[in-house]
Protein backbone atom coordinates (compact mmCIF):
# COMPACT_ATOMS: atom_id res chain seq x y z
CA UNK A 1 0.00 0.00 0.00
CA UNK A 2 1.19 3.56 -0.91
CA UNK A 3 0.71 6.70 -0.66
CA UNK A 4 2.50 10.19 -2.38
CA UNK A 5 4.17 12.11 -0.63
CA UNK A 6 2.40 14.61 1.42
CA UNK A 7 2.35 18.50 0.80
CA UNK A 8 3.19 21.01 3.62
CA UNK A 9 1.63 23.10 5.71
CA UNK A 10 -2.06 21.86 5.81
CA UNK A 11 -5.29 24.35 6.77
CA UNK A 12 -8.23 22.61 8.61
CA UNK A 13 -11.12 25.00 7.78
CA UNK A 14 -13.39 23.27 10.20
CA UNK A 15 -17.02 23.70 9.39
CA UNK A 16 -16.72 25.90 7.25
CA UNK A 17 -18.57 26.12 4.44
CA UNK A 18 -17.76 25.53 1.17
CA UNK A 19 -18.38 28.75 -0.75
CA UNK A 20 -16.45 30.47 1.96
CA UNK A 21 -13.91 28.28 1.31
CA UNK A 22 -13.69 29.85 -2.33
CA UNK A 23 -14.18 33.07 -1.44
CA UNK A 24 -10.85 33.03 0.82
CA UNK A 25 -9.29 30.79 -1.67
CA UNK A 26 -6.76 33.55 -2.56
CA UNK A 27 -6.00 34.72 1.00
CA UNK A 28 -4.95 31.08 1.70
CA UNK A 29 -2.97 30.99 -0.68
CA UNK A 30 -0.67 33.94 0.17
CA UNK A 31 -0.41 32.92 3.21
CA UNK A 32 1.69 30.09 2.32
CA UNK A 33 -0.41 27.33 3.01
CA UNK A 34 -0.36 24.00 0.52
CA UNK A 35 -3.55 22.13 1.13
CA UNK A 36 -7.13 22.61 3.00
CA UNK A 37 -8.62 20.39 4.89
CA UNK A 38 -12.86 20.22 4.67
CA UNK A 39 -15.22 18.79 6.97
CA UNK A 40 -16.99 15.55 5.29
CA UNK A 41 -18.18 16.46 2.08
CA UNK A 42 -21.23 13.61 2.19
CA UNK A 43 -25.10 13.52 2.54
CA UNK A 44 -25.83 14.68 6.06
CA UNK A 45 -28.87 16.79 8.14
CA UNK A 46 -29.55 19.99 7.20
CA UNK A 47 -32.44 22.28 8.48
CA UNK A 48 -32.92 26.16 7.54
CA UNK A 49 -32.16 27.01 11.29
CA UNK A 50 -28.44 25.10 10.67
CA UNK A 51 -27.39 22.06 12.80
CA UNK A 52 -23.97 21.74 15.05
CA UNK A 53 -20.96 20.44 13.77
CA UNK A 54 -21.21 17.12 14.93
CA UNK A 55 -23.88 16.43 11.92
CA UNK A 56 -21.44 16.22 8.91
CA UNK A 57 -20.22 13.17 10.98
CA UNK A 58 -23.40 11.33 10.67
CA UNK A 59 -23.70 10.24 7.35
CA UNK A 60 -26.65 9.60 5.12
CA UNK A 61 -25.51 9.20 1.94
CA UNK A 62 -21.96 9.07 0.14
CA UNK A 63 -23.38 9.14 -3.48
CA UNK A 64 -24.38 12.71 -3.34
CA UNK A 65 -22.75 16.15 -1.26
CA UNK A 66 -25.74 17.72 0.07
CA UNK A 67 -25.31 19.02 3.51
CA UNK A 68 -25.31 22.03 6.09
CA UNK A 69 -21.74 23.29 4.12
CA UNK A 70 -22.80 22.88 0.38
CA UNK A 71 -23.14 20.38 -1.96
CA UNK A 72 -21.52 18.65 -5.41
CA UNK A 73 -21.89 22.08 -7.40
CA UNK A 74 -20.81 23.92 -4.47
CA UNK A 75 -17.97 21.62 -3.60
CA UNK A 76 -16.81 21.85 -7.11
CA UNK A 77 -16.41 25.17 -7.28
CA UNK A 78 -14.37 25.01 -4.51
CA UNK A 79 -12.29 22.72 -5.54
CA UNK A 80 -11.24 24.05 -8.80
CA UNK A 81 -10.82 27.69 -7.71
CA UNK A 82 -8.11 26.43 -5.23
CA UNK A 83 -6.29 24.11 -7.38
CA UNK A 84 -6.63 27.26 -9.90
CA UNK A 85 -3.97 28.84 -7.48
CA UNK A 86 -1.80 25.64 -6.90
CA UNK A 87 -3.79 24.25 -3.73
CA UNK A 88 -5.04 20.99 -2.72
CA UNK A 89 -7.97 19.52 -1.31
CA UNK A 90 -8.43 17.10 1.50
CA UNK A 91 -11.63 15.85 2.09
CA UNK A 92 -12.40 14.38 5.41
CA UNK A 93 -14.14 11.06 5.28
CA UNK A 94 -16.34 9.14 7.74
CA UNK A 95 -16.70 5.32 7.15
CA UNK A 96 -17.01 3.36 10.41
CA UNK A 97 -20.81 4.74 10.69
CA UNK A 98 -23.72 6.00 9.50
CA UNK A 99 -25.69 8.16 11.21
CA UNK A 100 -27.88 7.74 13.92
CA UNK A 101 -31.99 8.28 13.46
CA UNK A 102 -33.08 6.14 15.77
CA UNK A 103 -35.05 8.90 17.64
CA UNK A 104 -37.62 8.63 14.40
CA UNK A 105 -36.78 5.18 12.30
CA UNK A 106 -35.64 1.88 13.85
CA UNK A 107 -34.64 0.69 10.11
CA UNK A 108 -30.78 0.35 9.40
CA UNK A 109 -31.73 1.68 5.34
CA UNK A 110 -29.48 4.78 4.40
CA UNK A 111 -30.72 7.00 2.68
CA UNK A 112 -34.24 6.26 4.40
CA UNK A 113 -37.25 5.47 2.69
CA UNK A 114 -37.86 9.48 3.04
CA UNK A 115 -34.92 10.22 1.66
CA UNK A 116 -35.01 8.07 -1.56
CA UNK A 117 -38.75 9.87 -1.87
CA UNK A 118 -36.93 13.55 -1.89
CA UNK A 119 -34.14 11.96 -4.30
CA UNK A 120 -37.30 11.35 -6.57
CA UNK A 121 -39.52 14.15 -5.99
CA UNK A 122 -36.31 16.01 -6.85
CA UNK A 123 -34.69 14.49 -9.34
CA UNK A 124 -32.80 16.97 -11.32
CA UNK A 125 -31.80 18.56 -8.53
CA UNK A 126 -30.10 15.63 -6.99
CA UNK A 127 -28.56 13.93 -10.12
CA UNK A 128 -26.90 17.07 -10.22
CA UNK A 129 -25.08 16.33 -7.04
CA UNK A 130 -24.76 12.54 -7.88
CA UNK A 131 -21.47 11.23 -7.59
CA UNK A 132 -21.83 8.09 -7.89
CA UNK A 133 -24.60 5.24 -7.70
CA UNK A 134 -28.37 4.46 -8.50
CA UNK A 135 -29.91 7.27 -6.49
CA UNK A 136 -33.03 4.94 -6.59
CA UNK A 137 -31.83 2.27 -4.35
CA UNK A 138 -30.57 2.37 -0.84
CA UNK A 139 -26.85 2.70 -0.28
CA UNK A 140 -27.21 0.41 2.57
CA UNK A 141 -29.57 -2.00 4.52
CA UNK A 142 -29.46 -3.55 7.56
CA UNK A 143 -27.30 -6.68 6.49
CA UNK A 144 -24.40 -3.82 5.96
CA UNK A 145 -24.43 -3.42 9.40
CA UNK A 146 -22.65 -5.37 12.77
CA UNK A 147 -24.78 -6.34 15.82
CA UNK A 148 -26.30 -3.28 18.16
CA UNK A 149 -23.92 -2.67 21.21
CA UNK A 150 -22.62 0.23 22.76
CA UNK A 151 -18.87 0.36 23.63
CA UNK A 152 -18.45 0.27 27.20
CA UNK A 153 -14.53 -1.52 27.52
CA UNK A 154 -12.61 1.39 25.59
CA UNK A 155 -9.22 -0.49 26.33
CA UNK A 156 -11.24 -3.57 24.69
CA UNK A 157 -9.84 -3.50 21.14
CA UNK A 158 -12.92 -5.72 19.75
CA UNK A 159 -15.27 -3.72 21.24
CA UNK A 160 -13.65 -0.71 19.88
CA UNK A 161 -13.55 -1.63 16.24
CA UNK A 162 -16.99 -3.40 16.78
CA UNK A 163 -19.46 -1.38 19.13
CA UNK A 164 -21.81 1.94 18.36
CA UNK A 165 -19.74 5.23 19.50
CA UNK A 166 -22.20 6.17 21.67
CA UNK A 167 -23.36 9.27 24.30
CA UNK A 168 -24.28 6.44 26.97
CA UNK A 169 -26.62 3.74 27.83
CA UNK A 170 -29.63 5.69 26.82
CA UNK A 171 -28.43 6.96 23.17
CA UNK A 172 -28.78 4.06 20.59
CA UNK A 173 -24.96 5.10 19.27
CA UNK A 174 -23.73 5.33 15.39
CA UNK A 175 -24.35 2.52 13.68
CA UNK A 176 -21.17 0.68 13.09
CA UNK A 177 -20.82 -0.43 9.19
CA UNK A 178 -19.71 -4.42 8.46
CA UNK A 179 -16.08 -4.82 6.69
CA UNK A 180 -18.37 -6.72 3.83
CA UNK A 181 -17.74 -6.67 0.09
CA UNK A 182 -20.71 -4.51 -0.57
CA UNK A 183 -19.66 -1.68 1.88
CA UNK A 184 -15.82 -1.62 0.86
CA UNK A 185 -17.36 -1.33 -2.80
CA UNK A 186 -19.59 2.13 -2.01
CA UNK A 187 -16.25 3.61 0.21
CA UNK A 188 -13.92 3.23 -2.68
CA UNK A 189 -16.40 4.40 -5.61
CA UNK A 190 -17.07 7.43 -3.25
CA UNK A 191 -13.55 7.60 -3.13
CA UNK A 192 -12.58 7.75 -6.85
CA UNK A 193 -15.35 10.07 -7.42
CA UNK A 194 -14.03 12.61 -5.00
CA UNK A 195 -10.08 11.64 -6.73
CA UNK A 196 -11.92 12.43 -10.24
CA UNK A 197 -13.07 15.74 -8.95
CA UNK A 198 -9.60 16.83 -8.13
CA UNK A 199 -9.42 15.86 -4.12
CA UNK A 200 -6.00 15.35 -3.39
CA UNK A 201 -5.48 14.09 0.11
CA UNK A 202 -7.99 12.01 2.70
CA UNK A 203 -8.31 12.24 6.61
CA UNK A 204 -10.03 9.31 8.15
CA UNK A 205 -12.21 9.72 10.99
CA UNK A 206 -12.04 7.44 13.38
CA UNK A 207 -9.82 5.44 11.99
CA UNK A 208 -9.61 3.86 15.79
CA UNK A 209 -12.80 2.16 15.45
CA UNK A 210 -12.04 0.67 12.02
CA UNK A 211 -10.05 -2.75 11.97
CA UNK A 212 -6.75 -2.91 10.23
CA UNK A 213 -8.20 -5.22 7.21
CA UNK A 214 -11.63 -3.00 6.59
CA UNK A 215 -8.93 -0.21 6.37
CA UNK A 216 -6.70 -2.30 3.67
CA UNK A 217 -9.52 -3.03 1.43
CA UNK A 218 -10.43 0.40 1.07
CA UNK A 219 -7.59 2.13 0.72
CA UNK A 220 -6.36 0.14 -1.68
CA UNK A 221 -3.37 0.99 -4.26
CA UNK A 222 -6.16 2.56 -6.32
CA UNK A 223 -7.17 4.50 -4.06
CA UNK A 224 -4.13 5.18 -2.33
CA UNK A 225 -1.40 6.58 -5.45
CA UNK A 226 -1.03 10.08 -5.86
CA UNK A 227 -2.85 11.30 -2.62
CA UNK A 228 -2.17 11.89 0.56
CA UNK A 229 -3.73 9.93 3.47
CA UNK A 230 -3.81 10.15 7.61
CA UNK A 231 -6.06 8.54 9.91
CA UNK A 232 -7.25 9.80 13.08
CA UNK A 233 -5.92 7.51 15.53
CA UNK A 234 -6.25 9.02 18.97
CA UNK A 235 -3.90 8.00 21.77
CA UNK A 236 -2.89 9.49 25.40
CA UNK A 237 0.45 9.51 24.54
CA UNK A 238 2.95 7.27 22.66
CA UNK A 239 4.71 3.33 22.80
CA UNK A 240 4.53 3.53 26.48
CA UNK A 241 1.10 4.04 26.65
CA UNK A 242 -1.36 0.99 26.31
CA UNK A 243 -3.76 3.01 23.61
CA UNK A 244 -0.75 3.26 21.35
CA UNK A 245 0.26 -0.63 21.77
CA UNK A 246 -3.50 -1.04 21.10
CA UNK A 247 -4.28 0.52 18.67
CA UNK A 248 -1.68 2.83 16.72
CA UNK A 249 1.10 0.64 16.89
CA UNK A 250 -0.82 -2.13 14.63
CA UNK A 251 -2.14 0.58 11.90
CA UNK A 252 1.51 1.62 11.49
CA UNK A 253 3.16 -1.42 10.98
CA UNK A 254 0.39 -2.54 9.09
CA UNK A 255 -0.11 0.14 6.55
CA UNK A 256 1.52 3.10 5.09
CA UNK A 257 -0.78 5.79 6.00
CA UNK A 258 -0.10 8.61 7.81
CA UNK A 259 -1.80 9.70 11.52
CA UNK A 260 -2.33 12.44 13.45
CA UNK A 261 1.38 12.36 16.00
CA UNK A 262 -0.87 12.39 19.06
CA UNK A 263 2.00 11.11 21.10
CA UNK A 264 4.26 14.28 19.86
CA UNK A 265 1.17 16.51 20.70
CA UNK A 266 0.87 14.66 24.15
CA UNK A 267 4.87 15.23 24.85
CA UNK A 268 4.63 19.07 23.60
CA UNK A 269 1.99 19.32 25.96
CA UNK A 270 3.41 17.84 28.88
CA UNK A 271 6.76 19.56 27.88
CA UNK A 272 4.73 23.01 28.56
CA UNK A 273 3.84 22.38 31.78
CA UNK A 274 5.55 23.94 34.87
CA UNK A 275 6.54 20.94 36.04
CA UNK A 276 7.47 19.66 32.32
CA UNK A 277 10.89 20.03 30.64
CA UNK A 278 11.59 21.34 27.25
CA UNK A 279 14.35 18.78 27.00
CA UNK A 280 11.75 16.37 25.63
CA UNK A 281 11.62 18.45 22.51
CA UNK A 282 14.92 17.57 21.71
CA UNK A 283 14.45 14.06 19.90
CA UNK A 284 10.82 12.82 20.77
CA UNK A 285 10.82 9.65 18.23
CA UNK A 286 13.95 8.38 19.75
CA UNK A 287 11.74 7.68 22.69
CA UNK A 288 8.83 6.58 20.91
CA UNK A 289 6.71 9.82 21.82
CA UNK A 290 6.60 11.12 18.28
CA UNK A 291 5.96 9.30 14.93
CA UNK A 292 8.01 9.31 12.11
CA UNK A 293 8.48 12.51 10.65
CA UNK A 294 7.66 10.63 6.97
CA UNK A 295 3.95 9.89 8.63
CA UNK A 296 3.12 12.65 11.20
CA UNK A 297 0.15 14.96 11.43
CA UNK A 298 1.94 17.72 13.73
CA UNK A 299 -0.91 19.95 15.37
CA UNK A 300 -1.43 22.16 18.35
CA UNK A 301 -5.35 21.85 18.23
CA UNK A 302 -7.77 19.70 17.16
CA UNK A 303 -11.20 20.12 16.26
CA UNK A 304 -11.81 17.45 18.68
CA UNK A 305 -9.74 19.04 21.63
CA UNK A 306 -12.35 22.38 22.10
CA UNK A 307 -15.60 20.80 21.24
CA UNK A 308 -15.50 17.77 22.95
CA UNK A 309 -15.67 17.95 27.13
CA UNK A 310 -13.60 14.76 27.36
CA UNK A 311 -10.83 16.85 25.98
CA UNK A 312 -11.23 20.07 26.87
CA UNK A 313 -7.86 19.23 29.58
CA UNK A 314 -6.00 19.40 26.74
CA UNK A 315 -6.50 23.09 25.23
CA UNK A 316 -3.64 25.05 25.99
CA UNK A 317 -3.50 28.72 27.31
CA UNK A 318 -2.94 30.88 23.93
CA UNK A 319 0.59 31.45 25.45
CA UNK A 320 1.36 27.94 25.71
CA UNK A 321 -0.29 26.99 22.17
CA UNK A 322 1.58 29.74 20.80
CA UNK A 323 4.79 27.74 21.79
CA UNK A 324 3.65 24.67 20.63
CA UNK A 325 3.13 26.31 16.97
CA UNK A 326 6.65 27.55 17.59
CA UNK A 327 7.97 24.15 17.23
CA UNK A 328 5.59 22.78 15.44
CA UNK A 329 6.20 25.27 12.13
CA UNK A 330 10.08 25.54 13.36
CA UNK A 331 10.69 21.55 13.53
CA UNK A 332 12.05 19.01 10.93
CA UNK A 333 9.60 16.57 9.97
CA UNK A 334 6.29 16.07 9.98
CA UNK A 335 3.13 17.93 8.09
CA UNK A 336 1.41 20.85 10.09
CA UNK A 337 -1.88 21.28 10.45
CA UNK A 338 -2.97 24.42 11.14
CA UNK A 339 -7.15 24.63 12.81
CA UNK A 340 -9.02 27.56 12.27
CA UNK A 341 -13.40 27.01 13.05
CA UNK A 342 -16.50 29.57 13.47
CA UNK A 343 -16.31 28.93 16.96
CA UNK A 344 -18.64 26.32 17.31
CA UNK A 345 -17.12 26.10 20.93
CA UNK A 346 -17.71 29.23 21.76
CA UNK A 347 -14.59 29.65 23.67
CA UNK A 348 -12.80 33.35 24.03
CA UNK A 349 -9.46 34.64 23.72
CA UNK A 350 -8.03 36.93 26.38
CA UNK A 351 -9.69 40.02 23.81
CA UNK A 352 -13.35 38.54 24.13
CA UNK A 353 -13.17 37.45 20.48
CA UNK A 354 -13.84 33.86 19.41
CA UNK A 355 -10.66 31.34 20.14
CA UNK A 356 -10.25 30.34 16.25
CA UNK A 357 -12.06 31.72 14.27
CA UNK A 358 -9.29 33.99 12.69
CA UNK A 359 -6.47 31.66 13.98
CA UNK A 360 -6.04 30.74 10.13
CA UNK A 361 -4.61 34.27 9.37
CA UNK A 362 -3.15 35.37 12.32
CA UNK A 363 0.40 37.13 11.83
CA UNK A 364 2.14 35.09 14.31
CA UNK A 365 0.53 31.88 12.21
CA UNK A 366 1.45 33.22 9.01
CA UNK A 367 5.22 34.32 10.06
CA UNK A 368 5.33 30.27 11.25
CA UNK A 369 4.55 29.08 8.11
CA UNK A 370 6.63 31.22 6.28
CA UNK A 371 9.58 29.89 8.72
CA UNK A 372 8.65 26.43 7.68
CA UNK A 373 8.44 26.88 4.41
CA UNK A 374 11.83 28.62 3.95
CA UNK A 375 13.79 26.17 5.98
CA UNK A 376 11.68 23.05 4.35
CA UNK A 377 14.23 20.15 4.51
CA UNK A 378 17.06 21.64 6.28
CA UNK A 379 18.15 19.39 9.06
CA UNK A 380 17.27 20.18 12.39
CA UNK A 381 20.25 21.08 15.62
CA UNK A 382 19.66 21.37 18.91
CA UNK A 383 21.82 24.14 20.25
CA UNK A 384 20.81 24.48 24.43
CA UNK A 385 18.22 22.62 26.06
CA UNK A 386 16.82 22.93 29.64
CA UNK A 387 13.60 22.93 31.44
CA UNK A 388 12.40 26.32 30.03
CA UNK A 389 14.87 27.09 27.38
CA UNK A 390 14.82 25.22 24.00
CA UNK A 391 17.13 26.66 21.11
CA UNK A 392 17.63 24.66 17.48
CA UNK A 393 18.53 25.73 13.99
CA UNK A 394 17.30 24.91 11.21
CA UNK A 395 20.74 24.36 8.70
CA UNK A 396 22.37 27.51 8.48
CA UNK A 397 19.51 29.32 7.54
CA UNK A 398 16.80 29.76 10.47
CA UNK A 399 17.20 29.62 14.06
CA UNK A 400 13.84 29.14 16.82
CA UNK A 401 14.24 29.70 20.45
CA UNK A 402 11.08 29.10 23.05
CA UNK A 403 11.26 30.75 26.04
CA UNK A 404 8.17 29.09 28.57
CA UNK A 405 9.92 30.65 31.62
CA UNK A 406 8.53 33.57 33.79
CA UNK A 407 11.76 35.70 32.80
CA UNK A 408 14.15 36.95 29.97
CA UNK A 409 16.12 35.10 29.03
CA UNK A 410 19.77 34.90 27.12
CA UNK A 411 20.93 33.07 24.30
CA UNK A 412 24.43 33.21 23.16
CA UNK A 413 24.61 32.02 19.18
CA UNK A 414 28.71 31.30 19.02
CA UNK A 415 30.29 31.05 16.17
CA UNK A 416 26.98 32.93 14.23
CA UNK A 417 27.93 35.72 12.29
CA UNK A 418 25.13 35.82 9.94
CA UNK A 419 22.33 39.26 10.61
CA UNK A 420 19.25 37.34 11.91
CA UNK A 421 15.53 38.53 11.52
CA UNK A 422 12.79 37.85 13.59
CA UNK A 423 9.77 36.93 11.72
CA UNK A 424 7.40 37.42 14.70
CA UNK A 425 8.89 40.72 16.05
CA UNK A 426 10.64 42.60 13.27
CA UNK A 427 13.93 42.83 14.91
CA UNK A 428 17.26 42.21 13.86
CA UNK A 429 20.00 40.85 15.70
CA UNK A 430 23.47 42.13 14.79
CA UNK A 431 26.59 39.56 15.10
CA UNK A 432 29.28 40.62 17.20
CA UNK A 433 32.15 39.13 16.11
CA UNK A 434 31.52 35.35 15.66
CA UNK A 435 28.92 35.18 18.35
CA UNK A 436 24.81 36.58 18.32
CA UNK A 437 23.26 37.03 21.45
CA UNK A 438 20.13 37.24 21.64
CA UNK A 439 17.20 38.12 24.67
CA UNK A 440 13.62 36.61 24.29
CA UNK A 441 11.00 37.58 26.73
CA UNK A 442 9.37 35.45 29.34
CA UNK A 443 6.93 32.98 27.78
CA UNK A 444 7.66 33.92 24.32
CA UNK A 445 9.74 32.44 20.95
CA UNK A 446 11.81 33.61 18.66
CA UNK A 447 11.58 32.40 15.01
CA UNK A 448 15.01 33.87 13.19
CA UNK A 449 15.52 33.82 9.74
CA UNK A 450 19.69 34.93 8.15
CA UNK A 451 18.59 38.33 6.97
CA UNK A 452 19.33 38.62 3.14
Amino acid sequence: MISSQPTDVILHVFDWPYAKVTEHASKIAKAGYKAVLVSPPMKSYQQPSGTPWWQRYQPQDYRVIDNQLGNTSTFQAMVASLEALGLWVYADVVFNHMANESTHRLDLQYPSNDDLNDYAQRNEYYQQQRLFGDLSQPLFTEDDFVEAFGIKDWQDKWQVQNGRISGGPHDAGLPTLRDNSHVVEQQKAYLLALKAMGVKGFRIDAAKHMTIEHLKRVWSEEITHDVHIFGEIITDGGATKAEYKLFLEPYLEQTRLGAYDFPLFQTVFNALQPKGSLKALIDPYCFGEALSKERAITFAITHDIPNNDVFMDLVMPETLESLAYSYILGRDGGVPLIYTDLNPSVLCARNGKPRWQNAWCDPKILAGIAFHNQMHGLPMLSIEASDDLFVFRRGEQGVVIINKSARRQSVELKQWTNQLYDLYTGETFEAQGSMTAIETPAMSSRMLVVQQ
